[in-house]
Formats: structure tokens, C-alpha cells, sequence
């Protein structure tokens, strides 16, 4: 138990790439972001910043029904990277630009590619729109051509993708990074060394598989899927603790976090915020404000006045 002589109410208040949040928690991608009308939904209930859904350079209709499962503890799910291709979703950007403005709440814009070149050319359309913030999916199953990995599993791959954009926006980079590889650290300082101004950690655990028992078949109609949810939270602390120790650069740790002390295990970690996925389908679109209050409560009875007090303490033990 700390000793701080603390204010009423313990201050959420974060700093993420020089962009104030006023708290940590940020809506993540592929979570209500498909809309400007969802994105400022989010923002106005209580999201600190938000994740529009990825993005690439053509329009993709993804994969047919059934795309995602709650399969009781967590949810598996394989949309395909559905989206309207970069040039319609400036035009959505824009317009959740206008409507976050008056939230002072800032924009994430998600984008992905089949080639480092193709999410340089993605994020050099997608900065029309002016986020304050891209981020480079390269841990959905993407293949790299000459490696036949998906970049987020290798060093190199994902130093590669991370350089390709540095050349062509100036705006804060964060990327999204992969639980599924055994080079975590080494990926995360590769990508810090490439001009990445944050990482996000982590993506989807798998891919993994559900069979219909009495059907005798998969689930899903792609047969596999990424798996969420409070399932992953473990290894997503793990992951985020190892970043966490190899590099500099803020963290936003995403995985399973679905109450306040999920979200201070994330800190403790070492993150600076953290996106909150899953928990909008289990408790619904009052979560960031109910998990804020709880987050508060935590900081009140710890002894806690502001995040920085407990941020990567786990380090210290």
C-alpha cells in the first residue's frame, strides 16, 4: 500500500507520442471501426482514442458467415480483412475527424499490405485524412513474398514495412505486433530501429479452431481464426512485459482486458495505454467508462494518484 496524499479522484491523464489522452484506454481496431458514426460512438462513450478498422489499398469483402464465435472463454474469429479500400476510407477518416473534434479525441488510422511497398503506398493515401496516429497492422496473416512469413514473425520482415512508411508520412507510427513468434523482443527492437514512434501488443493469438461437433466440421467457414478475449490476457502481459523490457518507445497493450486491474496489470507491464477489443462485446458500449471508474477505485485503495506511480513496476520485482 502506497502512502501518497491523493487528489479525490486518481488521474488517468497519459501521454502517448506527445498526444495527451485523458485516460489510457483506446478503442482497438477491428472493434467498431468501420463507420465515423461508430468511431464517435466509442469516443463519446468514453474511449480516450480510436482504432479505425484496417485498411488496404483495395476493397476486400472478406470471408463469408460465419466470420466470429464466442466460444465461451474468448471469441475466434476470421472477417478476412474486410474494408472499402484506402480511397473510400479517407473519405470516412475525414469525417470521423469532424465529428472527434469536439471530443478532442484522437484518431488511429489502421492499415495493412501485401508488400512493404503496398503499406508505404496505403500510408501515404491514408495521411489525406490527417490522424494523429497510423498504425501498421503487420501481424494479421499478410505473407511476405520472399519469405513466405507474415512480417510480424521476423526481424527483418517487420524492420522492412516499418522503413517503407517512415519514408513516405512523417505522422506518429505505432505497430501492431504478433503474440505468434518467438522473436517478440527481437521483432519489437527492429522495429524501434525502422522509425516505428510506438508498438501495439499484441494481435490475435493462433490461428486456432473450433469443430462443430455435430455437424463434424470447423466452425468457421475459413477453418481457422485469431483468438481473443480474456483467454489471451496472460500471455498478452507476458508479451507486452518483454516489449516492454527491450525497447523505449510507449507500448499499448491490447489483449483480454475486461476490467481495471486487467488494465493496471497492463501499466505494471510497462504500458502506457492500453485498447480495449472483446470487452465491448461482453459488457457492451458503457465498458470504457465503467473500466476507467474501476481502474480509479484500484488507484484509490492502492495509494495510486496517476498511472506513472505503478507504470512498469513489475520491472522493479
Amino acid at each position: 500500500m502506497q502512502t501518497h496524499d491523493l487528489p479525490a479522484t486518481p488521474d488517468l491523464h497519459c501521454v502517448l507520442c506527445g498526444v495527451q489522452l485523458k485516460t489510457p484506454l483506446i478503442l482497438a481496431s477491428g472493434i467498431w471501426g468501420t463507420s465515423a458514426g461508430l468511431l464517435a460512438r466509442a469516443a463519446r462513450n468514453g474511449a480516450a482514442a480510436v482504432t479505425s478498422k484496417s485498411c488496404g489499398l483495395e476493397k476486400r469483402t472478406g470471408h463469408p458467415n460465419p466470420t466470429v464465435l464466442d466460444w465461451g472463454e474468448g471469441l475466434i474469429n476470421a472477417v478476412g480483412l474486410a474494408n472499402p479500400g484506402v480511397e473510400e476510407e479517407v473519405h470516412i477518416l475525414r469525417q470521423a475527424k469532424q465529428l472527434l473534434r469536439p471530443l478532442s479525441t484522437p484518431l488511429i488510422a489502421s492499415i495493412f499490405g501485401k508488400t512493404a511497398r503496398e503499406f508505404a503506398e496505403v500510408a501515404d493515401q491514408i495521411q489525406e485524412a490527417e490522424p494523429d496516429f497510423i498504425e501498421a497492422n503487420i501481424s494479421c496473416p499478410n505473407v511476405e513474398a520472399d519469405l513466405g512469413l507474415p512480417f510480424a514473425l521476423e526481424p527483418s520482415s517487420a524492420a522492412r514495412v516499418t522503413e517503407a512508411i517512415r519514408q513516405v508520412t512523417q505522422i506518429p507510427l505505432i505497430v501492431k505486433l504478433s503474440p505468434n513468434t518467438p522473436y517478440l523482443s527481437q521483432v519489437a527492437q527492429a522495429v524501434e530501429n525502422a522509425g516505428a514512434d510506438a508498438i501495439a501488443a499484441i494481435n490475435t493469438l493462433g490461428p486456432g479452431m473450433l469443430i462443430d461437433v455435430r455437424a463434424g466440421r470447423p466452425v468457421l467457414s475459413n477453418l481457422v481464426g485469431g483468438v481473443s478475449g480474456p483467454a489471451i490476457r496472460p500471455i498478452a502481459v507476458r508479451c507486452v512485459y518483454e516489449i516492454c523490457k527491450a525497447v523505449a518507445i510507449p507500448v499499448i497493450g491490447i489483449g483480454g482486458v475486461m476490467r481495471g486491474e486487467d488494465v493496471a496489470q497492463m501499466i505494471m507491464a510497462g504500458a502506457t495505454a492500453v485498447g480495449l477489443g472483446s470487452a465491448l462485446h461482453y459488457r457492451g458500449e458503457g465498458v470504457f467508462s465503467a473500466i476507467a471508474d474501476e481502474l480509479r477505485r484500484f488507484m484509490r485503495e492502492q495509494g495510486y494518484a496517476t498511472l506513472a506511480q505503478f507504470r512498469g513496476i513489475a520491472h522493479e520485482r
